[in-house]
């Protein structure tokens, strides 16, 4: 197994001599000119870290492990090759049989299959190549006739392909490239039997591309029974969030919480920020429970879960992106998947129970170059989940104790911390924030109030 850091200067494959003012563009990939129409098309010029490293390899047919933070781009890292691989086999005919499937995409989530189909849908649309995307939740009828029409390209839950493999509506037999993505993920949701099996109907002289955020042992277990000599690309240390994603914690009662949000979107509002964030909770009952308060409170709020139908949650999310909701209030089945531009904030209304689902859910903001923040609410009961998760990230979070809550939540200072914006309505650099490179943890106590009046500027008002 091969490892490349991209903090050195690895054969990429491409020009990597050129000077930081002629970036690599995704030309310098040779692709398509009709896969660059499309790349253009969507305002993408230069390819991000895990693109940079993983694309060369991936185009020239080798296995690949790919590691990077969430956001950063590891969808187009794996869907870009494909399309330029099995281009050359394409055909205009509409006959089914000139449209096998080719690559397989397997995914955890519902969200995740949507939002990689959509990838492939923007970049392979000047191609005669076909796409599908099935998954549980939904009917199953259309997707046997789109099966049956042909797609070379499948992107597909696991437990819904076994469906249609079942029914004969989907043959892995000329499958080329195989991709599985958050298989980590797949692994926590109970899939490999489910994943044994389908990859036992596919060709073993496959390629095979495992991208996720983290890598665990049983991931590289994975690894070693399914690909071939990989090349591993990392382009962030192992479990870190996201550069941009400014971290705090607020040390709140458990019976405080509800109130301790209405005062961060309260002060929010009067500092300048867009209203939309996402709250993530741990069951679904106090999912819609939180979401229902919300609205009672007069916020534009919905609930998100396990138990919504998938087209409730594809309306829901819908409803959310074109900003007729503000608060989407969701268990960990949106932790992972949603690919919402410029998310500016991450609530947890609780902690997880998982640390690495932590990790996913901040990640939803802080994606494709723009800063987020991530606020989490922590009573005493969840200190042991906090110390997991700093452990995981190797550092301290910084936290502080709520504030009095029977303030004005408009005048209170103490939210703005560490998101304050200056003057000309950009991030307040001077305050404390926390970088994922940074590798001196910091944390200013729970109690060290003197500290906390220097932060904000003054003492607290009261």
């Amino acid at each position: 197994m091969s490892d490349i850091n991209l903090t050195s200067s690895p054969d990429l494959g491409v020009d990597t001599d050129s000077s930081e003012s002629t970036p690599i563009t995704f030309a310098q990939f040779q692709f398509s000119s009709l896969i660059l129409r499309a790349i253009e098309e969507q305002g993408y010029k230069n390819p991000t870290p895990i693109q940079l490293g993983a694309i060369p390899h991936a185009l020239a047919g080798k296995d690949v492990m790919g590691a990077a933070q969430t956001g950063t781009g590891k969808t187009a890292a794996f869907i870009l090759p494909i399309i330029e691989r099995i281009l050359p086999l394409a055909s205009s005919s509409s006959s089914p049989a000139k449209h096998p499937i080719r690559a397989l995409v397997l995914t955890p989530t519902r969200e995740l299959s949507d939002q990689v189909a959509e990838n492939a849908f923007k970049y392979s649309k000047y191609t005669p190549i076909k796409t599908a995307v099935v998954f549980g939740g939904v009917d199953i009828h259309p997707q046997i006739q789109q099966l049956r029409a042909g797609v070379e390209i499948l992107i597909a839950t696991p437990g819904r392909l076994l469906d249609h493999i079942g029914q004969k509506t989907a043959n892995l037999s000329q499958v080329q490239i195989l991709v599985l993505d958050e298989a980590d993920r797949m692994l926590d949701m109970g899939f490999l039997p489910d994943l044994q099996r389908i990859i036992s109907l596919i060709p073993a002289s496959r390629q095979t591309l495992l991208f996720s955020a983290t890598f665990s042992p049983e991931i590289r277990k994975l690894a070693q029974s399914y690909l071939r000599d990989p090349i591993t690309v990392e382009v962030a240390r192992q479990n870190a969030a996201a550069d941009l994603v400014r971290q705090i914690v607020h040390m709140v009662p458990s019976n405080q919480k509800q109130r301790a949000i209405l005062k961060v979107l309260s002060s929010r509002a009067k500092n300048g920020k867009t209203p939309q964030c996402i709250i993530f909770t741990n069951s679904r009952i106090g999912c819609s429970k939180l979401a229902r308060a919300l609205e009672q409170e007069g916020i534009k709020a919905a609930a998100i879960h396990g138990d919504k139908s998938q087209l409730e949650r594809m309306n829901i999310l819908d409803g959310f992106k074109k900003g007729e909701i503000d608060a989407l209030v969701a268990t960990d089945v949106a932790a992972r998947g949603l690919d919402i531009p410029n998310m500016p904030c991450v609530i947890n209304h609780e902690l997880p129970y998982n640390a690495e689902d932590y990790v996913h859910r901040i990640g939803r903001t802080g994606r494709a170059g723009a800063t987020g923040d991530a606020i989490a609410f922590v009573d005493d009961s969840e200190l042991r989940l906090l110390a997991d998760i700093e452990k995981l990230m190797k550092r301290t979070l910084i936290k502080l104790p709520v504030p009095e809550l029977g303030n004005d939540p408009a005048s209170d200072p103490f939210f703005y911390l560490p998101y304050q914006a200056g003057s000309d309505g950009q991030v307040d650099k001077t305050k404390p924030s926390i970088a994922a490179s940074s590798s001196t943890p910091v944390n200013t106590g729970i109690t060290k109030r003197p500290g906390l009046g220097a932060l904000l500027g003054g003492a607290k008002k009261n």
